[in-house]
């Protein structure tokens, strides 16, 4: 007699299958610029979002992580899923030094009193060449995609 997969394992594979995309480390305080998706109309561009990561939530295929920026005087947060296809890529600017995991107290501070210190440790100058190494890794690997499509359509034809 054989034993049916728990729904656990299954989902567990499912996911395992399904992420396939790699993000550079970054954490709370962090400085990143999240280059998204944009569909307007029948056109389809990319668009820079650069803020302070504020949140990270790590829940497997729905791992999510929000960014806050102020625009035109404004706070505007946005909640990314990263798993998503519309992101396109995340690039971390520089690093923040906090000691909480939820930077949620940055939505009553304003001006100077929102700013984070720069992490400048040694930990945080190997994760900034980590995420530097990674970065020009998948710009080689998309480069190398385009090449080989190029080959495939120049073979078609």
């Amino acid at each position: 007699m054989t034993t049916k997969p728990s729904l656990n394992t299954l989902l567990q594979d499912f996911e395992k299958d399904q992420s396939q995309r790699t993000l550079p480390e970054f954490g709370p305080g962090d400085t990143v610029v999240v280059n998204v998706k944009v569909k307007e109309g029948n056109r389809e561009r990319v668009q820079a979002y650069e803020g302070v990561v504020i949140g990270i939530k790590n829940a497997g295929l729905n791992s999510a992580f929000t960014v806050r920026k102020i625009s035109h005087g404004f706070g505007v947060e946005r909640v990314f899923q990263s798993h998503s296809p519309t992101i396109e890529s995340v690039e971390v600017k520089r690093r923040g030094k906090v000691r909480a995991g939820k930077l949620y107290y940055l939505r009553g501070l304003e001006g100077k009193k929102a700013r984070i210190k720069e992490d400048l440790s040694a930990g945080a100058k190997a994760k900034n060449a980590k995420a530097a190494a990674d970065l020009a890794a998948a710009a080689q690997a998309a480069e190398a995609a385009k090449a080989e499509a190029a080959a495939a359509a120049a073979a078609a034809e």
